[in-house]
């Protein structure tokens, strides 16, 4: 079964930087699709960014392009997503999660297994 722990969140300024890991145990990695979700208070749980199996692929939300950067090292069993000029905006829980398919997509009900999720705030 595979598992999914989080990592990285914490409180920034607005226009700072953090870098999320998701670690994957259980399971090899590579045979899963990867996406990265945020859910905010009152809201729904959106999707921010996906990569294929392979990283050959990946997606952004629009409100991130430009900004997130997602990558993943399959020896290592982690998927990173990399946010560069935080607004205050991205405050939100952001989760990681897996679908054992070659493709990634921003579908939040496809996926199998969910993390438990980092706070991410941006506040000054």
């Amino acid at each position: 079964q595979l598992q999914l722990v989080e990592s990285g969140g914490g409180l920034v300024q607005p226009g700072g930087s953090l870098r999320l890991s998701c670690a994957a145990s259980g399971s090899t990695l590579s045979y899963y699709a990867i996406g990265w979700f945020r859910q905010a208070p009152g809201k729904e749980r959106e999707g921010v960014s996906c990569i294929s199996r392979d990283g050959g692929n990946t997606e952004y939300a629009d409100s991130v392009k430009g900004r997130f950067t997602i990558s993943r090292d399959n020896v290592k069993n982690t998927v990173y997503l990399q946010m560069n000029s935080l607004k205050p905006e991205d405050t939100a829980i952001y989760y990681c999660a897996a679908r054992r398919s070659i493709i990634a997509t921003l579908n939040v009900v496809i996926y199998d297994y969910w993390g438990q999720g980092t706070q991410v705030t941006v506040s000054s």
